[in-house]
């Protein structure tokens, strides 16, 4: 009774410690299981990579102008409306020349008399009856009569206002009766006038960014107006000192706002030679541009999300059939919107992780997209 009692106890403890090491085995597997499952990876493969750079601007035509007057008159009358097409010499406004009329009349009288006393003092002159500085002096008088004459008729051309080149009127023409203010500082704009045949945007690109800028790059863009639709451009210009001309230490709106724009990004503005052959985008629209700063033909690449730092440079997790990762150090080249060029650490057809999924008795945590805009804006850490 005493061997089949400690038979039982033997079978007992044997039950248990087989069921015990079962459960851990089927645990074990289970964690294995979810490790393997939790690694989402993607695969390396060759690919043709666009890197670009993106910037907001502003539509503007190439040619404009601003129509003033050269002398301060009331605006007599308006002769074209807002969109009317206009040619290089059209009339377009004219002012009222009363004053200027006035003006012309006395300097022409003036011109009468002081000519009628020059000759009559030339031939005096010659009979010997007047003196050689009364002669000047009466010619004198009238150049002077002369070239007043001049300037009033000069004046009272100006009160028909014309085109200076063809193009659209831009906006609404002031209107007849207003007061147009000569001047070189604030001078009445008596409407505008463009060319919307050829369209430019002014781009302010980062400071970040500017360096990947060249003439002559490509660049698509798109406005609010036109859902869906894309339009194509051209780099022409690239100017040489940013928005808020901060370089300018002499002048004193940039000393006074220095110590604020030293701690604010920079920009400096990027011009754009816009195609638009219907001829449907308009002056002041907004443009969201992507400016193609490199192109790579089967690049080798793997998604933004795989690639990691360190403290000795980037890197990335090599998936294994077994399911165990390898961490590969790689040298990397451009980048798109997904994707980064890998130049070396690895091969086509390699797996990499690009995420990590926590169980479901971890705690959960949210990811970010990563997103280059067309340069590297730094590797997941």
């Amino acid at each position: 009774m005493k061997i089949n009692g400690k038979i039982k106890l033997l079978i007992g403890v044997l039950v248990v410690a087989g069921c015990a090491f079962g459960g851990w085995r089927y645990y074990t597997a289970q964690q294995a299981a979810q490790q393997t499952t939790a690694i989402e990876t993607a695969e390396v493969m060759r690919m043709d990579l666009k890197s670009t750079v993106s910037a907001t601007g502003t539509l503007r035509p190439v040619n404009s102008v601003e129509v003033s007057s050269k002398i301060t008159a009331r605006i007599k009358s308006v002769l074209v409306k807002e969109n009317d097409q206009v040619k290089a010499g059209q009339t377009v406004a004219i002012l009222d020349g009363k004053d200027y009329e006035a003006k012309r009349e006395q300097a022409q009288y003036k011109v009468t008399n002081t000519r009628a006393k020059y000759n009559r003092a030339a031939y005096l002159h010659s009979i010997g009856a007047k003196a050689d500085t009364d002669l000047e002096d009466a010619q004198y008088d009238y150049d002077t009569a002369e070239s007043s004459l001049g300037e009033t008729e000069s004046d009272l051309a100006e009160t028909v206002i014309t085109a200076p080149m063809d193009g659209v009127v831009v906006g609404e023409p002031q209107t007849a009766g207003t007061m147009a203010v000569q001047g070189t500082s604030n001078p009445t704009v008596i409407m505008r006038i463009a060319d919307l045949s050829q369209k430019q945007i002014m781009a302010k690109v980062d400071e970040t960014d500017i360096g990947k800028i060249a003439i002559g790059q490509q660049a698509t863009f798109t406005v609010d107006a036109y859902t869906g639709k894309t339009f194509t451009a051209r780099v022409s210009k690239i100017s040489q000192t940013d928005v808020s001309n901060t370089w300018d230490t002499t002048s004193s709106s940039t000393s006074s706002s220095s110590s604020s724009s030293s701690a604010s990004v920079i920009y400096y503005y990027v011009t754009l030679d816009v195609d638009d052959p219907d001829n449907v985008l308009l002056p002041a629209m907004t443009a969201r541009v992507e400016i193609n700063t490199s192109n790579k033909p089967d690049a080798l690449a793997v998604p933004i999300s795989a690639l990691k730092t360190n403290n000795n440079g980037s890197y990335v997790l090599v998936v294994k059939d077994d399911g165990t990762t390898e961490e590969r150090p790689v040298t990397t080249g451009i980048y798109s919107d997904e994707y980064v060029e890998i130049l070396s650490g690895l091969e086509a057809g390699e797996k990499v992780s690009i995420a990590y999924k926590a169980s479901s008795s971890s705690s959960s945590s949210s990811s970010k997209k990563s997103s280059s805009s067309g340069h590297p804006g730094g590797p997941p850490m």
